[in-house]
């Protein structure tokens, strides 16, 4: 029945079942129900197999319920009775809790390093901009004038919280299910610490119930891609807006964009527009597991078979925007004097008045007030803040003297937000030095993986 029947995706998660099926073997050899001999040909037969599913030649057929059955026909084909004995001990409900975490284990490090790449073009981005000047927005409204390096680490830092939290959910996520069995733990293999340590896990899991039950490290590892997806679908909308005519801040690389089929003039973002719109994919992939999760009994119910489906889709979809949304971000043309020119329009410097009037102890209630009457003085002469004569601005209010003037220019709004996390150049400076030391940490952490990659 082909509702029964995994589909042909889940062949990815052979390497695991096979590694894990290697640690099966030794675990049987040391339960005494295989001799040495029987040991090293099952794990000779299991290579050889994972070797001819890697460069095609072996497929599976419309008979193989799944990725287990799949190698156990393979087996028994090449090894006679022997192939069976490899059963014992073992359910496919642990295994196939067992191969996802795995595989999931696998993926986190190679969509970590895929997004450390994104990070990259960010970082080289924000060092060719570190004296680019832009309007800081709030409400999508021009609010003060920031260094476009600092906006663009602001994407940096999301993305740097994504990676922790596939860090994070992968000290969580590192104990085998393997032993746990049908549900009730294994009467045969009964050293699952030795299988788990040899998979690259801390340890085995707790509970055998809980094991196979439980898919809360697949909802867990969905939510860290979908909230990586929203990250990527913010910074995909902010380019859409950016490459727009009506901002014109960036040129898009032409192999990053698409023209239109009737309209030649027009230059569309459309990498920028698929990743935001994929995210939804992810999203949804999130709530289908939640919601296959919510009213199950403990242990095993074929419900579970969702988790192998949200999670391929998860990871083949951020595998095929995270390169994309690289490249882009690597080529993309800054246009820095239109938004050094854009960084004071709308009065973006109406703060520094407020400011400049508290420090000289006006209460900030009634500097407030002030700066009101000043921008509105403003635009009823149709006049720039910087074109204000002092007589106009002592007619606002009389503590207002051309002192203001020098505090009044964008280098000196962004030069004055120095506390940490600020805009001024110093603090960008040290906000990159720190966040390129973290890349270097988390590159490290992906690419010291011991477990059984695929």
């Amino acid at each position: 029945m082909r509702l029964s029947r995994g589909d042909a995706s889940h062949l990815r998660l052979v390497p695991y079942d096979v590694a894990a099926s290697r640690a099966h073997a030794r675990e049987l050899e040391r339960a005494g129900l295989l001799d040495a001999g029987e040991t090293s040909a099952t794990i000779a037969a299991l290579d050889a197999i994972a070797a001819g599913v890697a460069d095609g030649t072996i497929v599976a057929t419309g008979l193989d319920e799944d990725v287990h059955s799949f190698l156990e026909r393979l087996l028994i084909e090449r090894l006679g009775p022997l192939g069976g004995k490899l059963r014992a001990g073992r359910s496919r409900n642990d295994q196939a809790a067992n191969d996802l975490k795995l595989y999931l284990r696998d993926e986190a490090r190679r969509l970590i390093l895929a997004l450390l790449s994104l990070q990259d073009a960010l970082v080289a981005q924000a060092e060719a901009n570190r004296a680019t000047m832009a309007p800081g927005f709030s409400h999508l409204q021009p609010a003060q004038p920031i260094l476009f390096a600092h906006h663009l680490l602001a994407h940096a830092q999301a993305f740097s919280r994504d990676i922790g939290r596939f860090q994070d959910w992968d000290r969580r996520s590192a104990l085998s299910p393997l032993g746990a069995a049908a549900l009730a733990g294994s009467g045969i293999a009964r050293r699952p610490d030795l299988s788990a340590r040899e998979l690259g896990y801390a340890g085995p899991c707790e509970n055998s119930v809980d094991a196979v039950g439980a898919r809360d490290h697949v909802a867990e590892f969905l939510f860290a891609a979908a909230m990586l997806a929203v990250h990527l679908s913010r910074l995909a909308e902010e380019i859409t807006l950016w490459a727009s005519r009506q901002f014109g801040w960036i040129e898009l690389h032409d192999s990053f964009a698409t023209g239109s089929s009737i309209m030649p003039q027009k230059k569309n973002p459309d990498v920028a527009e698929l990743t935001r719109g994929r995210s939804n994919r992810i999203i949804g992939g999130l709530v289908t597991m939640l919601g296959a999760l919510k009213g199950l009994p403990l242990a095993y119910n074929r419900d579970l078979a969702e988790d192998k489906k949200a999670a391929f889709d998860a990871v083949d979809t951020l595998h095929l925007v995270l390169p994309a949304m690289a490249g882009l971000i690597r080529t993309m043309d800054v246009r820095s004097e239109l938004l050094n020119r854009q960084a004071v329009d709308g009065f973006t410097l109406a703060t520094e008045i407020a400011d400049w009037l508290a420090r000289r102890g006006v209460p900030f209630s009634e500097a407030h007030e002030i700066t009101g009457a000043v921008i509105k003085l403003c635009e009823d002469l149709g006049l720039g803040l910087p074109d204000l004569s002092d007589a106009q601005l002592a007619g606002v209010d009389p503590r207002l003297t051309g002192d203001i003037r020098r505090h009044i220019t964008p280098d000196a709004a962004i030069a004055a937000r120095t506390g940490h996390g600020g805009t001024a150049p110093e603090r960008v400076a040290e906000q990159l030095a720190r966040l390129k030391e973290t890349i270097r940490t988390q590159e490290s952490w992906a690419m010291t993986y011991e477990g059984p990659r695929a």
